[in-house]
């Protein structure tokens, strides 16, 4: 395959009056998103900063798509989050994400990039609705001001009288919902509460009454700047409710190259034995490329030129993009929706404006972090608890229902697998509930209809034929009788599977020996394999 390794030319002076200020709406909107998600990843905040510059710089001269932005995706923190977790340290995890990228560079040379048009839009929807359930669980305690990291059980519960000491383990282990609501109640702060709350709210109204008038202003930018003037507020009006220096964003500030070497994370490539890292850099590949895809597709879309981005070149951008991310402290990217659909709306005519929107991230890091490190936390909580709720939209458990269970089993039991499990376990769950169906449709002749009129019998192909229909199609012929006519009728047929079209040829030398009268309408380029 041939990749396209075209960089973008300097700064076009033609569109520069369009991309300039479209990169700096998206610059707005990414700074929060970039914050927020590497807080609900568990990472440290400076790493979502890094990633959104190099998704800025890097993907954006790489990559062949005229508007999709790229930075550090809702979709990958859960994914983020566990691999954090299970491989026990953010150096390892960087290892994984580039990895990642490797295998997204191989997935673009092998020309895999139609992959994610088979996938069933019901998994998709799954995935994505259980990515935002997972947003909103997992930052609802920053959204009110619960931040206390680790809670023992004993903590939990009033130890009992009389009870032996394999009892009180088992009430250690299990500590009563009732007392971990009151712990959960008595550790908000009514401060962090008050701006989460009125940041939701704020979020809520602008995108149902504003949005659309005010395309350029994203809801994420009032979220923070009415955050930091509350938190001001507090601090002079209130002694008790001012938030702490915990409450609020914290990165380092960067003013030389040795600086950002002193505070950035590097992979720690002795994790190369390690088969769980591998494990994580798969999953990591697979969802960014598909989210990806998803993402170019629709930014496509909403493209006034109406220009097609080649999917093979942008999995080979993103792998380059994350395989450097992962190499200087970032958190895995793709493309992203939200800012994509951004810099449309703010009316950019080419990918400059990505790569403005990553210089201005990369100037808000060296001169604007004090300013950076004022903005509460439970801002960015809101704004990750309702784009959650943009993904999980409530509203498609009722559309899938209406479209029957082959709709809405996949979709619930993605869901469900991807939150007890994890995102790939769930993901291959849904498609594997996805096939029963297609597989049970298929073999109740879905793609092969037989219509039986007394001594005219009639075969109708639907696009595609496969073998689940040998068994039935082979009884059929068997019990044609002399005299009939039978008429096969391939007119729409793209496809069918080498043991059909070999039982067919087979009948053909037959069907004079018993009389049978064949019809046969054929496609005028039949393709058999």
């Amino acid at each position: 395959m041939k990749i396209d390794l075209h960089i973008v030319s300097p700064i076009s002076k033609e569109n520069l009056k369009y991309d300039f200020p479209a990169g700096i709406a998206v610059f707005l909107v990414a700074v929060p998103l970039c914050l927020g998600i590497a807080h609900a990843s568990g990472a440290p905040l400076i790493s979502g900063l890094i990633t959104g510059v190099i998704g800025g710089l890097v993907v954006g001269m790489v990559s062949n798509s005229a508007l999709s932005v790229s930075g550090p995706a809702a979709g990958l923190t859960g994914i983020a989050f566990a691999g954090i977790a299970k491989l026990g340290s953010f150096e390892a995890f960087l290892l994984a994400t580039f990895l990642a990228g490797v295998i997204q560079i191989i997935l673009g040379v092998l020309r895999t990039g139609a992959v994610a048009d088979y996938i069933p839009t019901t998994v998709i929807k799954g995935m994505l609705s259980a990515i935002g359930l997972i947003l909103i669980i997992k930052q609802i305690p920053y959204l009110f001001g619960y931040h206390k990291q680790a809670t023992v059980a004993e903590e939990f519960i009033t130890p009992t009288p009389g009870l032996n000491e394999f009892q009180m383990q088992e009430v250690s282990a299990n500590p009563s919902k009732v007392s971990m609501l009151v712990d959960f109640i008595s550790n908000l702060h009514n401060g962090v509460m008050i701006i989460g709350i009125i940041s939701l709210i704020i979020l809520a109204v602008w995108d149902r009454f504003f949005h659309m008038r005010f395309k350029t202003i994203p809801g994420s930018l009032l979220v923070v700047f009415f955050g930091v003037l509350l938190n001001h507020f507090l601090h002079f009006f209130s002694s008790i409710m001012p938030l702490q220096p915990s409450h609020l964003v914290q990165i380092p500030e960067i003013n030389s190259i040795n600086e950002f070497i002193y505070v950035t994370h590097f992979p720690n490539m002795k994790e190369l034995s390690n088969y769980e890292v591998y494990v994580i850099a798969i999953t990591i590949a697979i969802v960014a490329s598909i989210e990806t895809l998803l993402s170019v597709e629709a930014i496509d879309k909403l493209d006034p030129l109406k220009r097609k981005t080649h999917a093979n070149q942008e999995l080979f951008a993103q792998g380059i993009g994350n395989m450097i991310s992962g190499m200087l402290g970032g958190l895995p990217m793709t493309a992203v929706i939200v800012r994509g659909s951004v810099n449309v709306s703010a009316g950019a005519r080419t990918k400059q404006s990505a790569i403005l929107h990553g210089m201005f991230i990369v100037i808000a890091m060296v001169f604007l972090a004090p300013l950076i490190n004022t903005i509460p936390l439970s801002c960015l909580a809101a704004v990750l608890v309702y784009t959650g709720y943009k993904l999980f939209q409530p509203s498609q458990f009722i559309q899938m229902y209406k479209r029957g269970w082959n709709q809405l089993l996949p979709f619930v039991l993605t869901i469900v697998a991807i939150i007890f499990t994890d995102l790939l376990i769930g993901v291959m769950i849904g498609l594997a509930v996805s096939a029963i169906f297609i597989i049970k449709q298929d073999y109740e002749g879905g793609t092969l209809k037989i219509i039986d009129t007394g001594k005219r019998k009639r075969l109708v192909f639907g696009e595609s034929v496969t073998f689940l229909q040998k068994q039935r199609l082979q009884y059929f012929l068997s019990e044609l009788q002399t005299g009939n006519v039978l008429e096969i009728d391939a007119s729409n047929t793209y496809f069918i599977d080498a043991s059909i079209q070999e039982l067919l040829d087979e009948f053909k030398e037959t069907a004079s020996e018993k009389k049978v009268q064949l019809i046969i309408h054929e496609p005028a380029q039949f393709n058999s394999h």
